[in-house]
């Protein structure tokens, strides 16, 4: 009889072993890459969330502190990526930007 498990083909996702551990910077960076959050940085966003909220009185406070740190960083990078986004879709397929000087 054969399980559905040895269909399964996806490489898993999960972020590296001691990477909550490491400085803010670190984390976001790590944790926005494909390789851990193939896709998109929110998928690697609430990785972290759960992890805080999941690591409950056992994080000491600065460690809670790092974390929410890195909280913020993804926050701005996922609000940058939004930015880029609308830009590229406000300038429409085909238009170029406008020349310096062009009116």
């Amino acid at each position: 009889m054969k399980r559905w498990v040895h269909t399964v083909t996806t490489v898993s996702t999960a972020p590296p072993r001691g990477l909550f551990t490491k400085d803010a910077k670190t984390i976001a960076r790590v944790l926005a890459s494909p390789r851990v959050s193939p896709k998109g940085i929110t998928s690697g966003f609430r990785m972290l969330l759960f992890f805080i909220n999941r690591g409950g009185r056992g994080l000491s406070r600065a460690r809670r502190a790092e974390l929410r740190r890195a909280t913020v960083l993804m926050q701005e990078m996922i609000a940058e990526q939004r930015r880029a986004k609308r830009r590229s879709r406000a300038a429409g397929p085909g238009h170029a930007p406008a020349a310096a000087g062009a009116c």
